[in-house]
């Protein structure tokens, strides 16, 4: 996702690289991007006058890259899944000081099927079971991915509840029964697959089946740009790619 971002950063004028931030162990540490040596600290890249961070790293370095923009008072675009329960109180508190985004997803396309989601899922009647499907390529790390968990919270908050009380992550045993109003989630892992997400809602009769495919993570790269762009500059508050799809992207 990094060498994406700065592959199409071009693109996005209104936005200066100021600084590149990667792993210890990644064999891009000091490499050049044109003027700017990819360093291993994010903190002292902030000190160069940053005012948007945009985060695709590790879930385990998402704290303190959360507390570095904290500490700086520089906006921050949190891309990573896979984000600890325990980070939820920090996320909240940083909401307060900076602008956060938190996005588990930033492709155009999933914003507008998030909301799908959450309009079927608020028209069709109860008695519609919902089943969530995920496809990654063989080395993702987290399973169900973010954007599944955000489907499904998405289909639950159209149904006035909560994922929580009704996610079954995967079907298995015997005699196991689907309760009313269950939302299912399962995943699959295999190749180079970018990522795909599939939606069904399933009634006597029929199905109604919502789908998207990434076939390139430039879709994301760009995606994350965009709501960067849209980000940087507003009031300090939690953020997230509905807002930004709302908005037009403006």
């Amino acid at each position: 996702m990094g060498t994406q971002i700065l592959r199409l950063l071009p693109e996005f004028p209104a936005l200066t690289l100021v600084g590149a931030v990667a792993s210890e162990r990644s064999a891009t540490l000091g490499q050049q991007v044109g003027a700017i040596a990819i360093s291993a600290q994010l903190a002292p890249v902030l000190e160069r006058g940053a005012d948007l961070v945009i985060d695709f790293s590790s879930a385990s370095s998402a704290a303190q890259h959360l507390a570095a923009c904290v500490a700086a008072r520089v906006a921050l675009l949190l891309g990573t899944t896979g984000l600890a329960p325990a980070l939820a109180p920090p996320l909240a508190a940083a909401a307060q000081l900076i602008p956060l985004l938190v996005a588990p997803n930033t492709s155009p396309g999933v914003a507008l099927l998030l909301e799908l989601v959450r309009q079927s899922a608020q028209a069709l009647p109860a008695g519609y079971d919902i089943e969530i499907v995920e496809t990654h390529h063989r080395d993702k790390r987290d399973a169900p991915s973010g954007t599944a968990l955000a489907l499904g919270e998405a289909a639950a908050e159209g149904r006035g509840t909560t994922l929580g009380g009704q996610a079954v992550y995967g079907w298995h045993g015997q005699g196991v029964g689907r309760g009313r109003g269950q939302i299912g989630l399962s995943s699959l892992r295999g190749g180079d697959v970018v990522g795909e997400h599939e939606i069904c809602f399933l009634g006597d009769g029929e199905r109604l089946v919502l789908k998207h495919v990434a076939t390139d993570r430039s879709v994301f790269a760009r995606g994350a740009l965009q709501a960067g762009q849209w980000l940087a500059g507003r009031p300090a508050g939690r953020y997230g790619m509905r807002d930004v799809f709302m908005s037009g992207y403006k």
